[in-house]
């Protein structure tokens, strides 16, 4: 057995092979993985014995079941209107501009994914973003810099030029 079929075996063990058990599984699977292959939906389908339409249309549905490849850290700016009035395009920018990516694309080095999500839940302390599972809020570009350059160090990447 591939490690993909391995993984989603002991998800389906565990969360069970009913339809209702689909978003756990999914879900098992981009904690391990990062993100869902076509191979691993394929696979969830098949081990759940459900049509691989519906495992692929609710990949799909949900934001934060990437069905592509991301980087170590997934960065998810809020895109709401109450993040766009307090700054979050500055804050878009200054991110772009330190990691030289655009939106949806991911570092040379597979490190960091850049992403809009829709409404995090912190509209009172706007703008947000997510990195991976880490809320950050109330950014400016001078503290996205300081965030993203802890990140950097863990990983012994000074910067990107």
């Amino acid at each position: 057995m591939d490690p993909i079929q391995t993984l989603v075996k002991d998800l389906a063990d565990i969360h069970g092979r009913k339809r209702e058990n689909l978003l756990p599984i999914m879900q098992g699977v981009v904690e391990k993985e990062h993100y869902l292959s076509e191979l691993s939906m394929i696979e969830i389908a098949r081990e759940m014995d459900i049509p691989a339409a519906d495992v692929y249309g609710t990949a799909t549905f949900y934001s934060f079941l990437e069905t592509k490849s991301t980087g170590k850290y997934t960065i998810r700016v809020c895109k709401t209107i109450t993040c766009a009035m307090k700054g979050k395009n500055q804050v878009l920018f200054a991110i772009q501009d330190m990691l030289k990516i655009k939106l949806g694309e991911t570092t040379p080095d597979h490190q960091f994914t850049l992403l809009e999500t829709n409404c995090l839940g912190w509209c009172h302390k706007a703008p947000a973003m997510l990195i991976n599972d880490e809320v950050y809020t109330e950014l400016t570009p001078e503290k996205v810099r300081e965030i993203l350059s802890e990140y950097m160090k863990q990983n012994g990447n000074n910067g990107y030029h």
